[in-house]
């Protein structure tokens, strides 16, 4: 066990083949547990984090093409183009892993307040322009065919 943590900290490639390869034998005892579980919540985490990263990119260009009249001429279509990806990509994201469903609902608010800073940065808009409560809801964020 302790061969097994140190491999971690020294090769952590090496240290999830010999895993994997006690877990196929069902080697259990051989498996550096601590350190196991430690990588399964990372995973489950960067599942989420993913998730979060898409829905902040697709609600900041929903806000881009709803409120930035002066770019929208020259930049829509780019917009709608990164619209349509992240999209797709939650998409896959929930073929792969329906459960992530679940947290749509507790992340848009802090999502949307999180986007809405970063465009009001970069559009340099008035704050009053963009409403504070999201002004899209799931449905409409994920709507293949919705377009501000």
């Amino acid at each position: 066990m302790q061969l097994q943590s140190s491999l971690y900290e020294k090769d952590f490639y090496l240290w999830i083949e010999q895993t994997v390869t006690s877990l196929q034998k069902k080697q259990f005892q051989d498996l550096d547990l601590d350190n196991l579980i430690t990588e399964l919540e990372s995973m489950g985490k960067r599942e989420k984090r993913e998730l979060i990263s898409r829905l902040f990119i697709l609600i900041e260009h929903l806000l881009k093409l709803q409120y930035w009249e002066t770019e929208k001429e020259d930049n829509a279509r780019g917009w709608k183009n990164t619209v349509i990806e992240q999209r797709k990509q939650i998409e896959i994201l929930f073929r792969e892993s329906p459960s992530l469903k679940q947290f749509l609902p507790e992340l848009l608010s802090t999502t949307y307040q999180d986007a809405r800073e970063v465009f009001l940065r970069k559009s340099e808009l008035s704050e009053t322009t963009v409403p504070v409560e999201s002004p899209f809801t799931l449905k409409t964020i994920l709507d293949p065919n919705y377009f501000p």
